[in-house]
């Protein structure tokens, strides 16, 4: 009769938690900052074709780093739920919240049950009517969800970005200052050798109800 191999639970939720944080940390960090009229999500991508920003819903953004294809299976999930929602309900149904929950749900399931857990963070933006109806919800690769405020961060340093970012940040400010500093703190965690290439986009109030807008190039300089 063999013995079972037998890992302690602690060992083995610390192992997991170790092999996605590291599979995370190879990808770029993405940032989110509030500005007078929306949300701007940005961050660096030297791909133009595999995009790690979209739009969810009518008023709702999503952000992914890590592992591409982990993360698009969450996007493309996400966008099912929301049309269904939105379809069998109304729209105002759709938010940002019950989307950050189920994210959280599913990645939380899929660490402590799966044997490879996922190596991705995802974002969920929402606008609100003015903005302190603004919601950035940010879920880790455990299933951990935070509702961030002003700006947010996720990907290898994100405790160093939204530490530069908290340290600029300004409520109200125009879009060109909030890329700006979304840049800025991208590159005070780069290693030296420059932006291979940005994305951006943003949700934006004036833009009425499908406020979801890519930036273009020379929007991000």
């Amino acid at each position: 009769m063999t013995i079972p191999f037998y890992v302690p639970p602690e060992q083995l939720m610390k192992d997991r938690a170790e092999y996605a944080r590291k599979g995370i940390a190879r990808g770029k960090s993405i940032v989110a900052v509030e500005y007078v009229d929306g949300v701007l999500i940005l961050g660096e991508n030297p791909s133009g074709a595999l995009q790690k920003i979209s739009e969810v819903y009518d008023r709702i953004a999503f952000a992914g780093v890590g592992k591409y294809t982990e993360f698009e299976q969450l996007r493309v999930g996400g966008i099912r739920r929301a049309d269904l929602t939105g379809y069998a309900y109304s729209r105002s149904d759709v938010t940002a919240k019950s989307l950050a929950n189920a994210y959280a749900q599913t990645l939380g399931h899929v660490f402590t049950q799966d044997v490879k857990p996922f190596e991705v963070e995802v974002m969920v933006v929402e606008l609100g009517a003015a903005t302190e109806g603004n919601h950035i919800f940010r879920i880790t690769y455990d299933g951990v969800l935070y509702d961030d405020r002003g700006v947010s961060a996720i990907g290898g340093p994100a405790e160093e970005l939204v530490a530069y970012l908290r340290n600029v940040f300004s409520p109200e400010a125009p879009l060109a200052s909030a890329i700006a500093w979304a840049k800025a703190a991208c590159l005070s965690v780069t290693d030296g050798n420059g932006v291979a290439g940005w994305e951006g986009a943003v949700v934006d109030r004036t833009l009425g109800r499908r406020a979801f807008r890519r930036l273009s190039p020379a929007e991000l300089g």
